[in-house]
C-alpha cells in the first residue's frame, strides 16, 4: 500500500521580504514559520527548506540501518542520526552530511560501517537525493 504524506505552505510577500508557514498537513502534528534569512544565513525559531530535508534525512537513514541492522542479526539498541543539509545562495543544495553513532551489542566496528554505508545507499530520501553528495561518518558507542 503506498502512501502519500503532504505538508502545505503558505507564503506571503516578495522572497527576501516575506514569509510563510509549512504545515505537515499528513499528521497534523506542526507547523513552522519558513523566510528567506533562516535559509539564506540560518534563524533561530524560523525553519528552512534544508532542515526539513535534513529531518527527513536523518529518519529515514536510521529507519534503513535499523532495518539492515536486525536483518544481520543484529539488532541496535539505539540509533542516533544527525543530518547536515548544506545550502548555499545562488547554487542550491550542495549535500547532505549523516553522523551516525549507534549501540550494537555484538558487531564490530567494520560490519558496522558496511551496514551504515549500505543504509545510506538505499534509504528512500538519499534515493531522491542522488543529485548531489551524500557523506557519512558513522561509530559504534
Amino acid at each position: 500500500m503506498a502512501v502519500t504524506s503532504e505538508a502545505t505552505t503558505v507564503w506571503k510577500g516578495t522572497l527576501f521580504e516575506g514569509s510563510g508557514d509549512v504545515a505537515l498537513d499528513s499528521s497534523g502534528l506542526a507547523s513552522f514559520p519558513v523566510n528567506w534569512k533562516a535559509r539564506a544565513e540560518g534563524a533561530e525559531g524560523t525553519t528552512n527548506p534544508e532542515e526539513l530535508l535534513a529531518a527527513a534525512h536523518s529518519s529515514c537513514f536510521s529507519m534503513a540501518l535499523s532495518l539492515g541492522l536486525a536483518q544481520a542479526g543484529t539488532p541496535a539498541e539505539s540509533i542516533q542520526t544527525t543530518a547536515a543539509v548544506t545550502f548555499e545562495a545562488g547554487k542550491g543544495v550542495l549535500g547532505s552530511h549523516l553522523l551516525v553513532s549507534a549501540r550494537v551489542p555484538g558487531l564490530s566496528e567494520e560490519q558496522f560501517e558496511a551496514l551504515a554505508e549500505d543504509a545510506k545507499k538505499n534509504c528512500p530520501i538519499s534515493q531522491a537525493l542522488a543529485g548531489i553528495p551524500i557523506t557519512i561518518e558513522a561509530e559504534l558507542a
